[in-house]
């Protein structure tokens, strides 16, 4: 497949906010489970000191950790999240069982019933697998990711799913979309990503020297294979 003078050979996209989607903010889900445990914040409370929290966060990258290691060392890295905000709501909040709490809050988002794929996402893979091509997913988050794409009838859409601890970067560095590319044996110039965050999904994917297309710019994800088909801007042309 060609489109805007490219040799179309692989889309790759981001997971969270792009493909699935929460089905409620996280401060809901956050503010929910902690009354269970005695703790009782607004929703909308939580919901800012998470952002604040996440955006600051370290990379989930853990070069010193062996293979077995990983999924251990991120549920360690959202436990520090999980526990920043809820300080961050409110310095004075305390659980009587902060790790059971945890616990029950990190079962809850493994739970596919709390996500949801997004508008037309099945019938854009179908329509893109039916083009020939790759298709891939280059995602900032943990170890739980393939099997919530299983639950949502999406893992075997994939040629590969790559984590940060799988390439040893998180988006936006160019390195976890260049070990994806490698992965699939396509060169950036015969790629697309699809993402929802200018800073690590689109600016992520040129610096890698892929083309984007930002995902808001869809009225759903069905409306991607026409995209492609009508041929995508110069980088120039594109949202920074």
């Amino acid at each position: 497949m060609t489109t805007a003078g490219i040799r179309l050979r692989a889309v790759l996209f981001d997971a969270a906010g792009t493909l699935i989607e929460l089905r409620e903010p996280v401060g809901e889900t956050y503010g929910r489970t902690a009354r269970e445990f005695g703790v009782d914040l607004p929703a909308w409370r939580l919901d800012d000191a998470f952002a604040r929290i996440l955006a600051r966060a370290p990379a989930r990258v853990f070069p010193e950790a062996l293979p077995e290691e990983i999924e251990a060392c991120e549920r360690s890295w959202w436990r520090d999240v999980v526990r920043s905000t809820f300080l961050a709501a409110d310095s004075t909040t305390r659980f009587a069982d902060f790790d059971a709490f945890f616990d029950r809050l990190y079962r809850v988002f493994s739970d596919s019933d709390v996500w949801r794929c997004r508008d037309g996402c099945h019938a854009a893979l179908r329509a893109l697998r039916t083009r020939g091509l790759l298709l891939g997913v280059v995602s900032n988050f943990d170890r739980r990711l393939p099997a919530l794409l299983d639950a949502l009838d999406l893992g075997s859409c994939f040629d590969v799913v790559v984590l940060p601890s799988d390439a040893g970067a998180e988006k936006p560095d160019p390195r976890i979309f260049a070990f994806a590319l490698d992965r699939l044996r396509v060169g950036a110039a015969d790629a697309v990503y699809v993402g929802d965050s200018h800073t690590r999904d689109l600016a992520g994917a040129r610096a890698a020297g892929m083309r984007a297309i930002d995902a808001a710019s869809l009225a759903t994800l069905e409306d991607l294979p026409g995209r492609l088909t009508a041929g995508i801007p110069p980088h120039r042309s594109e949202p920074a």
